[in-house]
């Protein structure tokens, strides 16, 4: 639906916004007349990629392997019983103490963890990690689109919008979604927007482009806006918060899309990388307010949500020479939300012993990141198996299933 010029007098028009209209980006036309579409669209999937490498052992310590603290030396933390130990999970697992949101979804069975996952990618480049993470693929450039866009295909049609500077690969490809991204730039009053929309108004495509970037930036454009001042570079943790409530803001308005994918910036953490305090945890800090934040928002839409939490790769066991960690291979996933039947640890646990360790220094990725995300599109999305092991997962047969991890 395309609102009035008029209707609108608080709408903010970002610069990304008029590059949209301008066909820098193509925008997705809501079907809010399908049925099927409006159904599908009531069970939410939001994507947050952990961008950098993410340390897995940091998140989800593996403190009662007897090789954990050795290893890990001064990134180690504690077992729950000591000081800023860990928040405890099952199977000698904990979560990071800067988690405590994350916890009380584990408490509420509203949380699964599934540990040494990553996707088949197994060099260390955050580039190519990301892009077989995104796509799909069983390796770098196998794939040109992203799996999240091959699910929106019909029939359901699901729609999906991307929240961040540019549409991640994850969303890139045939099916169109739209976009919002935060801006520190003043917003053009309610006249210029006016005259815009009256220039376009009898272009066939940039008319209802610009019609669809203005209805989508009223919705999101009351999301909080933090001071330019107030941002800590990329992945400053009042632009993440703001992004959070966008989405959800999307998400729950009438007729919103059914997915949204965010990224958290942040997580290459070579030097000076902490333990339960320090510079990795205030990023898990970040995290949790971002995940609560997606909570709260999402109200009753949040009985019927499952959030997806991946990163690239992991992080090496040991701490390197300047207190930090190296790029690895397996990393954590997390699974939460209304939809999840949590308290659980998926997969496998390969173990830190010298000869579990992947090349001799990395968590073995002894799970596939693959069967996370096909779980959920089966499970909460009704994706039957051929097409996810042929269409949105070429080349990833006998993936685990994790029966009843969603309900239906």
């Amino acid at each position: 639906m395309a609102l009035g010029r008029m209707s609108m007098p608080h709408a903010t028009l970002t610069r990304r916004t008029v590059l949209q209209a301008a066909g820098a980006l193509t925008l997705f036309h809501a079907n809010s007349g399908s049925a099927a579409a409006a159904a599908s669209a009531e069970r939410k999937l939001v994507i947050v990629i952990l961008r950098g490498a993410a340390d897995g052992l940091s998140a989800v310590p593996a403190f009662a392997d007897p090789d954990y603290a050795r290893l890990r030396s001064r990134l180690a933390i504690a077992p729950p019983s000591e000081k800023d130990g860990a928040l405890p999970l099952a199977q000698g697992f904990g979560l990071h103490p800067q988690m405590p949101f994350l916890h009380s979804l584990w408490t509420e069975q509203s949380l699964a963890v599934l540990h040494a996952a990553a996707s088949p990618y197994r060099d260390r480049s955050h580039f190519d990690g990301q892009d077989v993470l995104e796509s799909g693929g069983a390796k770098v450039f196998a794939i040109g689109d992203g799996w999240l866009n091959r699910a929106l295909a019909p029939p359901a049609a699901r729609e999906a919008v991307g929240i961040g500077r540019t549409i991640p690969l994850i969303l890139r490809g045939p099916a169109p979604v739209k976009s919002w991204s935060p801006s520190f730039i003043a917003a053009p009053n309610a006249d210029t927007v006016s005259r815009l929309m009256d220039l376009y108004a009898g272009d066939p495509v940039l008319g209802p482009s610009l019609a669809q970037a203005v209805e989508t930036s009223a919705i999101a454009g009351s999301a909080n806006m933090p001071e330019p001042g107030g941002m800590r570079g990329a992945y400053g943790a009042g632009a993440n918060l703001q992004m959070a409530e966008a989405a959800t803001k999307l998400l729950s308005a009438p007729g919103g899309p059914a997915a949204a994918a965010m990224s958290i910036d942040g997580w290459d953490t070579h030097a000076n990388q902490g333990a339960a305090t320090g510079q990795i945890a205030q990023r898990f800090k970040n995290l949790d307010d971002t995940l609560k934040a997606l909570k709260t928002g999402l109200g009753t839409h949040w009985a019927k949500t499952v959030v997806i939490v991946a990163t690239e790769f992991g992080r090496t066991v040991a701490m390197n020479g300047t207190n930090g960690s190296d790029h690895g291979q397996g990393s954590v996933a997390f699974c939460c939300g209304g939809a999840v039947k949590g308290g659980r640890i998926l997969g496998d646990w390969p173990g830190l012993s010298p000869k579990a360790l992947f090349e001799g220094r990395d968590l073995a990725p002894v799970n596939d990141l693959r069967a996370l995300f096909a779980a959920a599109l089966a499970q909460h999305w009704g994706l039957d198996r051929t097409t996810l092991e042929t269409r949105i997962f070429p080349d990833a047969k006998g993936l685990a299933r994790f029966e009843g991890l969603i309900t239906t």
